[in-house]
């Protein structure tokens, strides 16, 4: 049976340099269309079943963010269902995934996908509740739906927003809101029924529909990167985030969780909103509950390791999370998840994943109730 390598579904990204048998397949990871950002990679092996293979990406110290695959391992799944990680190694500038396919077809992912057939679904399930609404806020730059879940009431107190995947290939983002959607709408979770009580929870759980089925790392189908389009969005080259934060100032924002995922660091941690000039004591201590409240909720977040404040500087304002909070003064945070594992509570199969990161959704409702 022939070896081949391919990419043409759904967040596939990969070039092929060559095949010379299994023990040497060469590949190239592929930028992000229309940026000069490289780093998602996604790919089915076919025919090299009970075969060593070697597949080396030749352009990984070239990547955007090389430091992203150092104690880094590939994910890997026969069904696209169950994903493990496989032996990875990388020299500084190759990097090398081998394996031993149990089967005829295999594939390969920086991280576990989450895709649109999936993100769909999510919506279709949510809408079922009679707590929750899915409500359209406009098209993308590729014409695809970009959509918003409303839970509880619209007329409650509080408005509490969680948005994920300005970064597209930080799938980790959507795995993470699907949990928390879960919770809020099981009627046996205390906290979902404390928060409902509350407040009005705004959830868009993909910011960034065209990256994702792209198979993009971090821009959208104009090459916009959305997370720096926060001060000056356009309908031509940032539609998302135009309609999203049109819909922010229309009905206020009393605390903002954007979610993302971090190539190089192995916790979970927040970057707050304390750089920003005129943060108050009032607003340190609020933020400071919320993570609090999060170190008790669950033993995956941490906070010994993440970003310094003096990270942001030029272009603050242009962040998602900086902006929120500038504008309403309330706890605005953006929480990173591992692309490799919690090295806290490492996990040798998976490393992070899909569950782990609904898991940690399900514990977010910990800290927004005691922020509200």
């Amino acid at each position: 049976m022939t070896i081949k390598i391919s990419q043409n579904f759904d967040a596939g990204a990969i070039e092929v340099v060559h095949i010379n048998g299994a023990a040497d397949i060469a590949l190239n990871l592929r930028d992000d269309s229309h940026a000069d950002i490289r780093q998602w990679f996604y790919f089915r092996l076919q025919g090299a079943r009970d075969q060593d293979v070697t597949m080396r990406i030749l352009n990984a110290g070239k990547s955007t963010y090389p430091k992203g695959w150092e104690n880094y391992a590939a994910v890997a799944s026969y069904d696209r269902e169950n994903w493990f990680r496989v032996d990875t190694e990388f020299d500084g500038e190759v990097m090398s995934i081998r394996c031993e396919p149990e089967c005829d077809s295999m594939y390969f992912a920086y991280f576990e996908p989450y895709s649109w057939e999936r993100h769909l679904a999510l919506l279709g399930s949510v809408e079922q509740s009679d707590l929750a609404r899915v409500v359209d806020l406009g098209n993308t730059v590729d014409g695809r739906d970009l959509n918003m879940v409303v839970v509880g009431n619209p007329e409650a107190e509080k408005k509490v927003w969680i948005i994920a995947r300005q970064h597209p290939g930080e799938t980790m983002a959507e795995w993470l809101v699907e949990g928390t959607l879960n919770a809020l709408l099981d009627p046996a979770n205390p906290f979902a029924r404390r928060i409902l009580e509350k407040a009005a929870v705004y959830v868009v759980p993909n910011m960034n529909p065209d990256g994702s089925v792209r198979g993009n790392l971090r821009t959208n189908a104009a090459g916009a990167n959305l997370n720096r389009e926060w001060m000056t969005p356009s309908l031509e080259s940032s539609p998302e985030v135009f309609y999203v934060k049109n819909k922010i100032h229309e009905i206020g924002c009393d605390l903002f969780l954007d979610i993302h995922g971090d190539e190089a660091l192995p916790y979970v941690f927040v970057a707050g909103s304390e750089m920003l000039e005129g943060f108050t004591e009032s607003e340190i201590q609020a933020q400071q509950k919320f993570v609090d409240a999060f170190v008790q909720a669950s033993p995956d977040f941490q906070t010994t390791f993440g970003y310094e404040a003096s990270k942001y500087n030029y272009d603050v304002l242009k962040l998602a999370s900086k902006y929120v909070g500038h504008h309403f003064k309330c706890v605005s945070l953006t929480l990173e998840l591992p692309f490799k594992d919690n090295a806290n509570l490492p996990d040798l199969e998976v490393g992070w994943d899909g569950a782990r990161s609904m898991k940690l959704g399900e514990a977010m409702l910990q800290p927004i109730l005691a922020c509200l």
